[in-house]
């Protein structure tokens, strides 16, 4: 049970903390989603979606430092202030080197995220590029496209997204090549009709759940292709 001071709502794309800014508040998701994302080399790099009931802003709280990461609200999304007289209060009942013992691993934290982060950015590279997609909902096979796409997932737009938490199977279909490319896919966050807007359409954010060694390859070798073109223009 959390104690909230007060609740915050927040429309498709509105920051709710700022990488690097002030801070200490901790939040907790009410209702929505809120995606965590640092920026590497002028890159955004995605960590994590939350949903309701969990939480963020603990490494600001109990380490003392600035904001790890950026909270950015997907669809219309409430938070709630977790209230900080309560907060404070159970912490000053801790023993001095129970506290010394949890800011330690905060501030461990903020360092295997940056490098754990830095470590991918060498690895994961996300395009806005236009591919197209078919996958299977309930009914029948879905033709659609990507909004983005990288070596770990992608934005399938859709006004029709599935359900959050649910798996199948996605064939990429890459410029140039005969065959598509089969993916295992989760559906990690959604935006329905009626929440999208011009810069955020309705769909589905996914995550590469399987696919073989020779797909993955194929699909990092077309985005690097494709990063490198950009590049030298």
């Amino acid at each position: 049970m959390f104690y909230i001071a007060s609740e915050e709502s927040y429309q498709d794309g509105q920051i709710v903390v700022q990488e690097g800014g002030s801070g200490d508040w901790v939040y907790v998701v009410l209702s929505g989603t809120v995606q965590l994302s640092r920026m590497i080399g002028g890159k955004k790099y995605v960590i994590e979606w939350l949903q309701a009931g969990e939480i963020f802003g603990e490494v600001g709280f109990f380490g003392g430092v600035t904001r790890t990461a950026t909270a950015q609200a997907i669809g219309e999304t409430t938070v709630g202030l977790i209230d900080r007289g309560f907060l404070d209060s159970e912490c000053n009942k801790l023993p001095s080197d129970f506290k010394n013992i949890l800011t330690s691993m905060m501030e461990r934290y903020k360092k295997m995220i940056e490098r754990v982060c830095e470590f991918s950015a060498r690895d994961e590279i996300r395009l806005l590029e236009t591919l197209a997609v078919t996958y299977k909902d309930k009914r029948s096979f879905v033709k659609a496209y990507t909004g983005n796409v990288s070596g770990g997932g992608l934005f399938i737009k859709t006004e029709n997204p599935l359900k959050k938490g649910d798996d199948f199977l996605v064939k990429l279909g890459l410029p140039g090549l005969s065959e598509t490319v089969v993916i295992k896919c989760e559906v990690i966050w959604t935006r329905k009709k009626g929440e999208e807007t011009d810069a955020y359409p309705a769909g589905m954010g996914v995550k590469f759940v399987e696919m073989t060694k020779e797909n993955n390859r194929i699909l990092k070798k077309y985005l690097r292709d494709i990063e490198k073109r950009i590049s030298d223009e």
